[in-house]
């Protein structure tokens, strides 16, 4: 049906073409007066069988209430911007953003000027990224899940309260994330002797805890296999110089003998904190690492590595990580060995277990913050 176009349409025409952008304009009876070559690239649709119509006509009938409140907004407000779709021959749907104008001209007749714009890039990468952001939720789970059983398993091998003749053993095993680095041992050898181990490994997070089960694998080989100590810390250490190589990673840990007795302890050390020794009322007796870290240098492990030293009822051996020492006040001080060596004498009169909790607390009071690095703290009464 062919609609008579108001003159300033006319004049406009050729400018008009010149755009971008779709155009369409249409009559206060919504009949299609013009149509740019935009508009027929984007749709497929020529203007020639399309002007005069209403365009309504080419939508669902469900698509038709959305277009019809769509104008409806447009004569109230004179204007308005939306994201809709136009429908084009092949029969597809062409995302849009439409922009509405609301005219009158000299006579007071009323027209619509609509601007189109394709948006189908955009809404093709929008379904792209949420397909990836699908994707990458569903990988997240996986990986949250594998951690939640990978922490699982590495609290299982966490040391474990026990008492063993007259020796009575407290533990504490706390990782800065979901797995750490640090692992600890006790375990008695044969009926004579209980092994007791902190190890540190360097870092955090899943690399260092992969290191450490499997240093934690040969460690317990090398206890069931009765290793003397200076033997089994160079084992250790040759293990991971062979299978892991790099000069960035190393391990440290200190390991106590303690015969049946409680009378006599060996210990070996390798770059580790030092171990102390105390009875309540006194200064705790420091043992020093005779060894350099493992895992970076051939001969770390000293030619004579493990002490031998006597021990009296009533002892306490305290075994930890750097995650005790190595923390910080609101001043910017380092607890270090010495403020932990004054945490073990304050609490050393309570029972073990309440020493331990004790010790804990007073740490947590000095530190900053929540740990930045894994938690590990033995502590043995003969």
């Amino acid at each position: 049906m062919a609609i008579a176009k108001p003159e300033w349409l006319e004049q406009m025409e050729t400018i008009l073409e010149t755009l971008n952008e779709g155009v369409l304009i249409s009559d206060d009876c919504d009949h299609i007066l013009f149509v740019n070559s935009v508009f027929e690239e984007m749709t497929g649709i020529a203007r020639t069988d399309i002007l005069g119509r209403d365009p309504a006509e080419l939508y669902s009938p469900e698509d038709r209430l959305v277009l019809q409140e769509l104008r409806r907004k447009t004569r109230q407000m004179g204007r308005s911007t939306t994201e809709f779709y136009l429908p084009t021959r092949s029969g597809g749907r062409l995302p849009i953003v439409a922009s509405a104008r609301s005219i009158e001209d000299p006579d007071g007749r009323s027209f619509a000027i609509v601007s189109l714009i394709d948006i189908s890039e955009q809404k093709a990468a929008e379904q792209d990224l949420r397909t990836a952001n699908t994707l990458l939720e569903k990988r997240q789970k996986e990986i949250e899940d594998d951690l939640g059983l990978a922490a699982r398993v590495q609290q299982s091998l966490a040391p474990k309260c026990m008492v063993w003749g007259s020796i009575r053993v407290e533990t504490f095993y706390q990782p800065a994330r979901a797995i750490g680095g640090d692992f600890g041992l006790v375990t008695p050898l044969d009926e004579d002797y209980l092994n007791v181990l902190v190890c540190d490994v360097s870092g955090h997070g899943i690399s260092s805890a992969l290191i450490a089960n499997r240093i934690y694998s040969e460690t317990i080989a090398q206890l069931n296999k009765c290793a003397p100590l200076g033997d089994m810390l160079r084992q250790l250490n040759q293990l991971v110089i062979q299978n892991i190589g790099s000069s960035l990673f190393f391990f440290t840990l200190s390991i106590a003998r303690v015969d049946r007795s409680g009378r006599h302890m060996a210990f070996a050390s390798a770059g580790h904190p030092p171990a102390m020794i105390v009875q309540p009322g006194k200064e705790p007796r420091l043992l020093e690492s005779r060894s350099t870290v493992l895992g970076a240098l051939p001969d770390a492990v000293d030619p004579e590595p493990a002490l031998e030293v006597q021990l009296e009822a009533g002892d306490r051996i305290v075994l930890y990580t750097d995650g005790i020492t190595d923390v910080f006040n609101s001043q910017g001080k380092m607890l270090g060995v010495a403020g932990v060596r004054r945490f073990v004498q304050e609490t050393a009169t309570l029972p073990l277990d309440q020493m331990k909790r004790a010790i804990l607390e007073r740490v947590a009071e000095w530190r900053e913050g929540q740990p930045a690095d894994d938690i590990s703290l033995i502590l043995v009464e003969v």
